[in-house]
C-alpha cells in the first residue's frame, strides 16, 4: 500500500479557546467559582438556530427565526463558510486554515485546523472531513468533539498529490476522496476503514464536488457526467453532451436522486446554464430539467422531503419534483439578477435547513426565510453590508 493512503491518528495540541472566553476567565481571578460560572455561561450563550453570512470584512450571525443580527464579527479577507455538522458550529475557511465559529455563541474561536488553501468541508454521519487544496491533506474527526476545542483524536489522509479536491467519510469508515494534481483532476478512489484501497476510477475529468443520496450513495461530478460510489464500486454515468460538466451537487437522505448543475460549453468565460441535472443513483441514469432562467453554484438545495430547489436568476426559488423531473412551483423572492464574472463576488445564495430555505439578496442587502411547505416568507432582514456566502448550523 502506498504511504499516501496511510491513515494515522494524532493527538491534538492543547485545547484552544476563544479570546473572549479567556478574558471572561481572567476577569474574576484564578480558581474562583464566579470565574468558572462566567466561563460556562459564555460557552452556552445561545443564538437560536444561527444563520451565518459573510460580507466584505466580516461575518454576520443571525437568529434563525427572526433573522435579527445577533453578532457582527470583523474578519478581513475573502472567507468561506460551511456547516461543521452540528447545532452550534460553522467552519470558516481563512488564509490560515479552517477556523471554528461558535455560531450559537456568536463568537469566532481560536480553534484552528491549519491548512494550506483550505477547501471543502463535508460533514456526514457524525464525522467532519476537511480538504486542504494546497497540500492534499484530508483531516477527519468526530463532529461532536468540536465543542472542546481541537478534537483529541484526528485522522489524516494524505492525497497522492495536492489538488482542488473533496473527501467524504461514510458510516462504515470508508473514505471516498478525489484524485488529481495541480494540472488536472482525474477521478476518485475509496479506502476502507484501515486505509486500504478498495476501488478507484480515473475516468472523471475535472472531478469536482460531492453529494450523498439515500442509502449513503455518493455522487461526484465530472466534466462528462458523474461517478457513483456504492457497495465498494464506482459506476460512471455519462452526461448527455460531449461536454457535460457537473461540478456542484445537492443530495438528500430522503431521495436516491441527486441534483446537479449542468454546463455544456467548455469555452465559455462564464456559462449561465438554464437546465439542471437529476442523477438517479438507483438506476445510474441522468436526466435534465429546463428552467425559466439560469442559476449559479450557490443556487442548489434540497427540501425536507427530498424536493430539489434551485434559486434562479429570474428572482424565484424553483421547486422540482425529482421523481417526476418536473418543475412544480416557483416562489418569487427578488428582482432578476445576473451572475458576476468573478466567482468571489456576491450573488444571491441559498441555504436550506429542514423546512426553511434561507435566501440572500446582495442587491438589497436582504436575507429572507421561506417556509417551503407554504411558500411564504416568514422573516426578512436588511443588513448594513451586502451578504455573500450563506450557511448555518445543522441541528
Amino acid at each position: 500500500m502506498s504511504m499516501s493512503h496511510h491513515l494515522r491518528t494524532w493527538a491534538a495540541p492543547p485545547v484552544l479557546v476563544s479570546a473572549g472566553l479567556l478574558l471572561t476567565a481572567c476577569g474574576a481571578g484564578q480558581g474562583s467559582a464566579a470565574s468558572e460560572d462566567d466561563e460556562r455561561a459564555a460557552q452556552t450563550v445561545s443564538i437560536a438556530d444561527p444563520i451565518v453570512t459573510t460580507y466584505d470584512g466580516g461575518l454576520y450571525v443571525l437568529d434563525g427565526d427572526t433573522l435579527e443580527v445577533a453578532a457582527d464579527i470583523e474578519l478581513e479577507g475573502f472567507n468561506r463558510i460551511n456547516p461543521a455538522g452540528d447545532d452550534r458550529h460553522v467552519m470558516v475557511s481563512t488564509a490560515e486554515g479552517f477556523q471554528v465559529l461558535d455560531a450559537a455563541g456568536g463568537e469566532l474561536t481560536d480553534t484552528l485546523f491549519p491548512a494550506e488553501e483550505p477547501g471543502h468541508v463535508v460533514p456526514h454521519g457524525g464525522r467532519t472531513v476537511l480538504f486542504a487544496d494546497g497540500s492534499g491533506e484530508v483531516t477527519m474527526f468526530d463532529t461532536d468533539a468540536l465543542g472542546d476545542g481541537l478534537p483529541e483524536d484526528i485522522e489524516v489522509h494524505m492525497s497522492e498529490e495536492a489538488h482542488h479536491g473533496v473527501s467524504i467519510e461514510l458510516t462504515s469508515g470508508e473514505l471516498v476522496t478525489t484524485l488529481g494534481d495541480e494540472e488536472e483532476r482525474v477521478g476518485a478512489m475509496a479506502l476502507d476503514a484501515d486505509g486500504e484501497e478498495i476501488a478507484r476510477n480515473e475516468e472523471c475529468p475535472g472531478v469536482h464536488g460531492e453529494a450523498t443520496a439515500e442509502d449513503e450513495v455518493v455522487v461526484i461530478g465530472c466534466e462528462d457526467g458523474v461517478l457513483i460510489y456504492q457497495d465498494g464500486e464506482f459506476t460512471k454515468v455519462d452526461g448527455l453532451d460531449d461536454y457535460s460538466r457537473i461540478g456542484n451537487q445537492a443530495g438528500s437522505e430522503e431521495s436516491p436522486i441527486v441534483l446537479g448543475d449542468y454546463k455544456t460549453d467548455p469555452d465559455a468565460e462564464l456559462e449561465r446554464p438554464e437546465q439542471i441535472a437529476l442523477i438517479d443513483t438507483a438506476e445510474a441514469e441522468l436526466s435534465l430539467v429546463e428552467l425559466p432562467g439560469s442559476y449559479t453554484f450557490r443556487s442548489l438545495g434540497r427540501g425536507p422531503a427530498g424536493e430539489a430547489l434551485v434559486l434562479g436568476t429570474d428572482g424565484a426559488l424553483h421547486v422540482i419534483d425529482p421523481e417526476e423531473g418536473e418543475l412544480v412551483d416557483s416562489i418569487e423572492l427578488m428582482d432578476s439578477w445576473e451572475e458576476p464574472l468573478e466567482w468571489q463576488d456576491p450573488r444571491p445564495a441559498l441555504f436550506v435547513r429542514g423546512g426553511t430555505a434561507y435566501v440572500s439578496d446582495p442587491a438589497t442587502r436582504e436575507i429572507h426565510a421561506v417556509d417551503l411547505e407554504s411558500g411564504e416568507v416568514t422573516a426578512s432582514t436588511t443588513l448594513d453590508e451586502a451578504p455573500n456566502e450563506l450557511s448555518g448550523v445543522t441541528p
